[in-house]
């Protein structure tokens, strides 16, 4: 068969009303998703997911992280599969696309082959990795690190949730504990559709993003310790204050992102005081500070900086300063040959498209450790992500869906 013409298009109705049954599950208080991984929700999502792909004729396997693969198989059962991915756990506030657009298109490109009867000489095995988000467990993209050999599986069992639950207990909780190796899958090729999280395709009046890069990022756990003290009558000298220190290190933060312009950015998201009383100096504040930018020197030169200005800021306010990196991953360099297949089919199909990188991490970014790999990027209304209001269209949803099913039609070797 030769390759699929630029009439081969999605069932974009049905990609669309996926994506809308999905976001049933864990809903949000304004709208989007509360699907946090291994909560009930996240195995309700789950079960959902699996019950399609079955009727779909795929069959899962499932590993020791709980990241599920549904494979459809090729007429050469020994030829490497080609794999899509993403993720269907979501931030807490989170939105309806952020990484299952990416899971449900993939679900669509399979549906699509089997309603006209393509064959193809590779498997392919559509992914929902595990713990996408580390919005409950830190780091970010945990299984995929986990399968890439980049963290250790006890390592992962052993994350901790704000309440202390465990990783490994509460993936055994909700019953999704697989019995595969992590990392024990081999892959011909990645393929990962994202929104974009961002502002630029929009802003650009561009369909598709040809992902090239991916920044590096450090996520850098502050824990600075104080002395608690009534904010009446403790007189000014004499507090050790912990609250200030923080907020000095962040306007620090923002210093040293700024002075390593361009393409660098840097920023906090989340802070905890204890005891977190309006009447008490903190005792203790833990916050994370994200560094990001695509250029691995200056990335190191950032961090470095930061921890340096840091201790310096606490030393003389006699305030306890210690720094623990929770996240962490390379600026990445996405397979050239599959860059070039996103960007031909998008060019054939007739989409307006541009290179892109990537300012968030995904599971994408540790598969390129292990195989061949590459993303699309559909815009995403004014940038919005990890908010429940973000929002796309449907026609983006499937511009990008209809780039996927060609490049891995491509990379899967259509046979006749």
């Amino acid at each position: 068969m030769s390759a699929p013409g630029e009439n081969l298009r999605i069932n974009s109705a049905r990609l669309w009303d996926s994506l809308m049954e999905m976001a049933k599950i864990g809903p949000g208080v304004a709208g989007g998703n509360n699907r946090q991984t291994l909560t009930d929700a996240d195995a309700e999502g789950r079960a959902l997911f699996q019950s399609w792909c079955e009727a779909a004729g795929l069959t899962m396997g499932v590993d020791k992280m709980g990241t599920m693969f549904m494979r459809r198989e090729g007429t050469e059962p020994d030829a490497l599969p080609v794999y899509i991915g993403s993720h269907l756990d979501t931030q807490p506030t989170g939105g309806k696309y952020d990484g299952v657009l990416g899971v449900l298109a993939g679900l669509e490109t399979l549906r699509t082959m089997n309603d006209l009867g393509i064959r193809t000489k590779h498997p392919i095995v559509l992914t929902n990795w595990a713990n996408e988000e580390g919005a409950r467990f830190a780091p970010a993209m945990l299984a995929s690190g986990v399968f890439a050999g980049v963290h250790t599986l006890d390592y992962a069992y052993g994350r901790k949730d704000l309440e202390g639950k465990t990783y490994g207990a509460e993936l055994e909780r909700i019953g999704w504990k697989g019995g595969e190796e992590v990392g024990a899958r081999k892959m011909h090729a990645y393929f990962e559709y994202h929104i974009e999280q961002g502002p630029i395709l929009e802003a650009e009046e561009k369909t598709i993003g040809v992902v090239t890069h991916c920044q590096g990022l450090w996520w850098l756990e502050f824990t600075l310790t104080g002395k608690e003290a009534h904010t009446g009558s403790t007189p000014m000298a004499m507090r050790v204050n912990a609250g200030l220190a923080m907020a000095r290190i962040f306007e620090m933060v923002q210093e040293v992102t700024m002075a390593a312009q361009p393409n660098a950015v840097g920023g906090v998201g989340q802070v905890t005081f204890s005891p977190n009383s309006r009447n008490v100096l903190p005792g203790t504040v833990v916050f994370t500070v994200d560094i990001r930018t695509v250029d691995q020197e200056k990335l190191d030169a950032m961090r470095a900086a930061i921890e340096t200005r840091a201790a310096a800021i606490c030393a003389e306010l006699g305030v306890g300063c210690a720094v623990e990196a929770v996240g962490h991953f390379d600026p990445v360099t996405f397979t050239p040959e599959l860059v070039g297949r996103v960007r031909a089919a998008a060019e054939k199909l007739g989409y307006s498209h541009m290179d892109i990188v990537s300012g968030a991490g995904h599971d994408a970014c540790w598969a390129a450790k292990v195989a061949p790999t590459t993303m699309i990027m559909c815009p995403c209304v004014d940038g919005l992500s990890h908010n429940e209001a973000e929002e796309i269209s449907p026609d983006w949803a499937a511009a990008g869906a209809d780039v996927l099913l060609h490049a891995v039609l491509e990379t899967a070797e259509v046979v006749a």
